[in-house]
């Protein structure tokens, strides 16, 4: 007779395999499917949700659950159960109709933000926005029952399990003490260093060949995975089928870039993942403030660091031109320039937090009904100018409908940026410290020894530890954001 954690396992790679068709459909709406196919897609993929979470929900997986923690199991098992349980505990809370329907707003309000997006039409936007906070609050609501604390930290748990919107509260009211008189002291010292912005037109087939030759260096795998074009950069696919994709600008190409090298720390995690277990949940990426982590160690530690972008100048100068604005000091003073801008993902690594702070802050009042979708104009335009000094009245194509995360109500998940780059910050601050030659080792284009810490520490464990357990095996202690503060101070002034 087959075991209850047998039974389970076989669950969890069908799901795992229904999760494949579904990424992969997914990332074809946002890539190559023709306007026409929207509501067909959304429709399938909503049915697609719904067949996932029927099948999670079985009460016979309940009992499963019950029968194997009796069994006997090794510490990676169990772990896997842990997740497991997580998985089904998260999903039991809702009724598939909610799942259905959550799925059917979000598509509709995301392939409708695209036109919305660059016509300026906030009015449309927010009619759709509207029924999509309507379905996360009913969610966040019997999240919140069932798990004994606030709508916001139900829906937080989703994304960084463990987090709340209490140590939040902390760590970024922290940040807000020292962030922005180190971002004035950084901008008045770069003001009397001005750059020189190279000019465009630069050819997307040169932008796209430079990207590829990034993604090479920085170990992506072509086999199993691939660069495409889409309106918001993302990593999606399966760690067997990564899908990236970017953005080209012909008026500029350091924003692709950038993009690119930090959609590849992510695919570089998901390509890293522990492959013997597979299909299980034990497998996935730990959280999301730990995925993210990795997509800024690759573009913030060591993308912008002095010893890579020499690195890379000779390949930017042979694709872009050898011209006076790639000369060596000029590239890097570009690509650590510090100046705060309306759009987030344009946001250098200084003022980015800000960003995230304004958007957390929203997002939470949103969730907890203190707001309303009508108020998100105005605060909005009010936290900009409190943290960045910057005007977004009337403007919302680069104020509140710049993001792509709120039309599918992935609320709880920007305060994983910030915390992701503290993490990348702590973990290059240990990478130092086990590999005492790492700045010449990257100057020299020799970033295995890097690569080979990552997958020891972080890639091979997949979600078998806790992320504190994961951390502080890594680098001695929990999550401490003076690394963080640590490495702007040194890097800019």
């Amino acid at each position: 007779m087959s075991s209850a954690y047998a039974n389970l396992t076989r669950t969890f790679t069908r799901l795992s395999r229904f999760g494949h068709l579904s990424a992969i459909a997914g990332w074809d709406m946002m890539t190559m499917m023709p306007p026409g196919g929207s509501s067909a897609r959304g429709a399938a993929l909503a049915e697609l949700s719904v067949l996932r979470h029927e099948i999670l929900t079985d009460k016979a997986v309940a009992q499963w659950l019950d029968q194997a923690a009796n069994e006997t199991l090794n510490d990676v098992e169990r772990a896997n159960l842990r997740e497991m349980r997580r998985a089904y505990d998260q999903a039991a809370l809702l009724p598939a109709a909610l799942v259905e329907e959550k799925s059917l707003v979000g598509a509709r309000c995301e392939h409708a933000w695209r036109q919305q997006r660059p016509a300026n039409d906030w009015q449309g936007f927010a009619a759709n926005l509207k029924e999509v906070v309507k379905l996360s609050r009913a969610e966040a609501e019997l999240r919140a029952q069932a798990n004994g604390c606030s709508r916001y930290d139900a829906l937080l748990d989703l994304y960084e399990p463990g987090m709340t919107a209490a140590k939040l509260d902390s760590t970024f009211g922290e940040l807000k003490q020292w962030l922005p008189s180190l971002l004035a002291r950084i901008v008045e010292k770069q003001s009397r260093q001005p750059v020189a912005v190279p000019v465009g037109p630069f050819a997307v087939e040169s932008q796209q060949l430079l990207g590829n030759a990034l993604m090479k260096l920085l170990n992506f795998d072509f086999n199993a995975g691939r660069l495409d074009v889409s309106a918001h950069p993302f990593c999606g696919g399966v760690p067997e089928d990564v899908r990236i994709t970017t953005r080209y600008n012909a008026n500029e190409f350091i924003s692709a870039m950038m993009g690119e090298i930090h959609e590849t720390g992510h695919a570089c995690y998901e390509q890293n993942l522990p492959k013997q277990w597979a299909g299980q949940p034990v497998a996935l990426a730990r959280s999301t403030a730990i995925h993210e982590s990795q997509s800024l160690f690759f573009e913030k530690q060591l993308g912008r660091s002095t010893e890579f972008l020499s690195l890379l100048l000779p390949q930017v100068k042979t694709l872009m031109g050898d011209r006076p604005e790639l000369e060596e000091a000029n590239f890097i003073a570009l690509n650590q320039r510090v100046k705060p801008g309306l759009i987030r993902v344009d946001a250098d690594e200084v003022s980015y937090p800000a960003h995230i702070i304004l958007r957390y802050e929203i997002e939470r009042a949103l969730i907890e009904s203190e707001i309303e979708v009508d108020d998100i104009p105005t605060l909005w335009q009010e936290k900009m100018q409190a943290l960045l000094g910057l005007d977004t009245t009337g403007n919302y194509r680069d104020g509140c409908m710049q993001d792509i995360h709120w039309t599918d109500g992935s609320f709880g998940y920007f305060p994983t940026y910030t915390l992701g780059a503290m993490y990348a910050a702590q973990l290059f601050n240990s990478v130092k410290k086990a590999l005492p030659q790492v700045h010449s080792d990257i100057r020299e284009g020799n970033l295995q020894p890097i690569f080979d810490w990552l997958q020891q520490n972080i890639w091979q464990h997949g979600s078998r530890f806790t992320t504190r357990q994961l951390i502080e095996n890594a680098t001695g202690e929990d999550l401490n954001p003076r690394f963080f503060r640590q490495h702007l101070e040194n890097r800019y002034l």
